[in-house]
């Protein structure tokens, strides 16, 4: 995309504002995962979850995540889906199986799971970091290995990611 993700407009505020509305509907605390030298540049409404797991992409969120709490659930939602809704969110939620490792969606492009929207349990956290010290930095590594649940989306359009240029002017102009 060749810019932050969660600094793009789609709905009148930044995207990383957007979902975190979106999630304080269903969650008590809400965090920004982000780089380090990003936490001061966080609008004071939003609160820094800094990567304490470098150059690791999303896992370093999750894993950064589950140190902070982690005997806590996290849902854990990526910045670059500006078609989510509350009813996906609560879809997901409503359907939350604690006793797997995770609660997640099916993307819409293949039968694997989408690990950046999704119910990681506190079992997950050494799942992950088993699958960190075997070499693994990959989240959905760790859930298509594991005993997790999927879900279909209500709607499967809000689990649309955008990820290039092209991508964003269609989203754009599909979000009027």
């Amino acid at each position: 995309m060749q810019t932050d993700k969660g600094r793009l407009r789609y709905h009148g505020q930044e995207q990383r504002e957007y979902v975190a509305e979106l999630l304080a509907t269903v969650c008590t605390d809400v965090h920004v995962s982000c780089r380090p030298d990003q936490a001061a540049e966080l609008p004071a409404t939003l609160q820094p979850l800094p990567d304490r797991f470098l150059d690791l992409g999303p896992l370093g969120g999750i894993l950064s995540a589950f140190q902070l709490d982690p005997n806590a659930a996290w849902l854990v939602v990526a910045c670059d889906l500006p078609f989510l809704s509350t009813d996906t969110l609560n879809h997901l939620v409503a359907h939350r199986q604690p006793g797997k490792m995770a609660t997640a969606y099916q993307s819409p492009h293949n039968d694997f799971p989408e690990p950046l929207i999704t119910i990681w349990e506190p079992s997950s956290y050494a799942t992950l970091l088993r699958f960190l010290s075997l070499g693994y930095s990959c989240p959905r590594k760790a859930l298509i290995n594991s005993n997790v649940a999927v879900l279909k989306a209500p709607d499967a359009r809000e689990l649309r990611n955008v990820n290039t240029p092209e991508e964003r002017e269609a989203a754009q102009r599909e979000l009027g």
